[in-house]
């Protein structure tokens, strides 16, 4: 298992890491939020760039990403641009959502970028191909609000992921029973253990899926997301008691 290292945090290794959302909707919002972080113990933050109401100018994305980066100091930035066709706030075209990628891997301010996998083949190879190269890594991911396809498909979409060049395959889906959760868990259990070749994350959503963002540990999700106010998805629990819980498990296997 490669493990994949950004600004010190070891993702892959040891207690799954704690990502923390950002989903203001003006500069002022996401600079409070970054500043209200305070004493929780997180390792990386996601600023949910959709959410921000000048998105779609890049002079102002960069400029308030300037600004994060200097309120977050060395704490890692993931930057996603959460598509309203996956449960974000925005729709957005591909030659948009890949100009807005490329531009923002090219500025230094952020770490890692998500990119989610089933956007189109060569659109996620383009902005794999422009974050590697300014020496950012990838998150693939795939988002079922919906439901929780069987596990042959999941495996099947972190293994494309994989493929296409990801660091980090991620996938979320939706239980419609507890029996979903399990076959979240066993597909992430095959995945890790059977074909990847670097860290993935998983998760079932709501609160029937809760313990699927809590026993990543054990079955092969290095790293889930924790929330300090405002949520960005459902099921997301407080980062300081989920911090607790991680290191909890870690201790005791």
């Amino acid at each position: 298992m490669n493990i994949v290292e950004v600004r010190g945090v070891k993702i892959g290794e040891g207690t799954p890491k704690i990502i923390v959302p950002i989903v203001g909707v003006t500069k002022e919002d996401i600079l409070s939020a970054a500043k209200s972080f305070g004493e929780v113990k997180y390792d990386i933050v996601e600023w949910r760039v959709d959410w921000f109401e000048d998105v779609f100018d890049f002079a102002k994305v960069e400029d308030t990403a300037k600004a994060l980066r200097d309120v977050l100091g060395d704490k890692p930035i993931l930057f996603t641009f959460r598509t309203a066709k996956e449960g974000g706030e925005k729709a957005i075209e591909p030659a948009a959502y890949v100009e807005l990628n490329s531009k923002i891997v090219a500025t230094g301010l952020v770490d890692m970028v998500d990119v989610e996998a089933f956007t189109g083949d060569d659109y996620v190879k383009e902005i794999i191909e422009a974050a590697h190269k300014n020496n950012v890594k990838v998150v693939a991911s795939n988002h079922d609000f919906g439901k929780t396809p069987a596990k042959e498909d999941l495996v099947y979409r972190l293994r494309k992921m994989q493929d296409l060049g990801a660091d980090i395959p991620k996938i979320a889906v939706m239980p419609q029973n507890k029996k979903d959760v399990l076959t979240l868990l066993s597909a992430t259990e095959a995945m890790a253990n059977d074909y990847a070749d670097r860290p993935i994350i998983t998760m079932s959503m709501a609160g029937t899926g809760l313990i699927s963002r809590l026993c990543g540990e054990v079955f092969g999700s290095a790293a889930t997301f924790g929330a300090v106010g405002k949520v960005s998805a459902p099921g997301q629990m407080n980062a300081k008691d989920l911090g607790t819980i991680l290191t909890f498990i870690h201790d005791s296997i």
